[in-house]
């Protein structure tokens, strides 16, 4: 079964190699970088229907106009910017710590967990299928989320529910062999660190 299920992640690439050739180009690639203005509107035409496209047509030209008259900076120039300094701290900030929380740790470390907890063999497959499903849902639940509570908000909540959940998750771990059903507690721990970190980070 799971060669097949491993392979299904190529079917849905499959259909994507298919169908592109039948989908019209984006219609600001169309107008900005290719500057063909009637390609543009039947690409528009395609994409929402017939009827009058003008407005929409004016907010490209617009963002044409805006990216003219904006300087295109090399990697140095971006990292010596004074102005661009504060954003570029912030980013590598997120990036840092995005490699850094332990997601991966935690699905390598998983399969153990669930080994010691007396899981039968044929479930572990199943229960690491369970999270990368729990971070499916909560990756689209955060895209509802990100609009109502801004990209701050989650990343300040993510981060210290998942701070939480590691140490308490390290607790866990090193009591397991005193108590039998810390290894239960260490897997409702592994679930909601993926929950945290797909709704999040």
């Amino acid at each position: 079964l799971w060669p097949w299920l491993l392979a299904s992640s190529g079917l849905s690439a499959l259909v994507q190699l298919v169908t592109l050739p039948f989908f019209p180009d984006s219609p600001s690639y169309l107008l900005i970088q290719k500057g063909n203005e009637e390609a543009c509107r039947k690409a528009i035409r395609k994409l929402w229907g017939e009827g009058e496209h003008q407005a929409e047509i004016d907010d490209i030209m617009k963002e044409k106009g805006a990216m003219g008259s904006t300087k295109t900076l090399r990697v140095l120039e971006v990292i010596q910017e004074r102005s661009l300094r504060w954003q570029l701290y912030f980013m590598m900030t997120v990036m840092t710590t995005l490699q850094l929380c332990g997601i991966n740790a935690i699905y390598f470390y998983s399969f153990e967990v669930f080994h010691t907890a007396k899981f039968e063999e044929y479930l572990i497959p199943y229960a690491s299928l369970g999270i990368g499903l729990c971070e499916c849902l909560s990756s689209i639940l955060c895209s509802t989320l990100i609009d109502r509570f801004g990209r701050k908000v989650l990343l300040w909540r993510g981060y210290t529910l998942m701070c939480s959940v590691l140490a308490l998750l390290t607790m866990t771990l090193s009591l397991q062999h005193r108590f039998f059903w810390m290894h239960y507690f260490s897997i409702i721990l592994i679930f909601l660190f993926v929950v945290f970190y797909g709704s999040g980070p």
